[in-house]
């Protein structure tokens, strides 16, 4: 009897009539309905903070400071995550002036606050990006001066 009983449970489970290809939402099969998808990682905007104190709290918030170089014609773009596709936030020229905060696992680029211009007037005073002193930890930059990536082939070190 219960032998009888357990090959019924498992003949009912076993009568799901469905295919599986119409289950699947994107079949590959020509002239199959495609679901929508969400955007792919790469497709969908994308940021990634610029880290500043990662030197520890006894040394400046950012450890170098660093000149563009190379540029050519066009700039060389500061982009708000470390890969080529990522948004450009602005363009940097020859002999622009940036803090090293940090960079990329793959040493490919460099996370980079932009050190404001001198005043041409020579008397008001360039705002102070905060990271020319430590910081108690580890943190995304949010200050008032602009932060992003720049490839650090683009880069040379002239301070720190």
């Amino acid at each position: 009897m219960t032998r009888a009983i357990a090959l019924i449970f498992l003949l009912a489970a076993c009568s799901d009539s469905r295919e599986v290809l119409d289950e699947l939402p994107n079949s590959s099969l020509a002239g199959a309905p495609r679901a929508d998808v969400s955007e792919s990682r790469m497709d969908a905007p994308v940021a990634r903070a610029v880290t500043i104190g990662e030197d520890g709290p006894r040394l400046d918030a950012c450890g170098g400071m660093g000149q563009v170089l190379r540029t050519g014609a066009g700039g060389q773009p500061l982009r708000a995550a470390p890969f080529g596709d990522a948004k450009v936030l602005a363009t940097l020229n020859e002999g622009d002036r940036a803090y090293i905060c940090t960079r990329s696992l793959d040493q490919k680029w460099l996370g980079v606050v932009l050190a404001p211009p001198p005043a041409a007037d020579n008397c008001a005073q360039a705002p102070d990006c905060g990271v020319s002193s430590p910081v108690d930890r580890k943190q995304p930059y949010d200050g008032p001066c602009v932060s992003g990536w720049v490839a650090s082939a683009y880069v040379r070190l002239i301070a720190g």
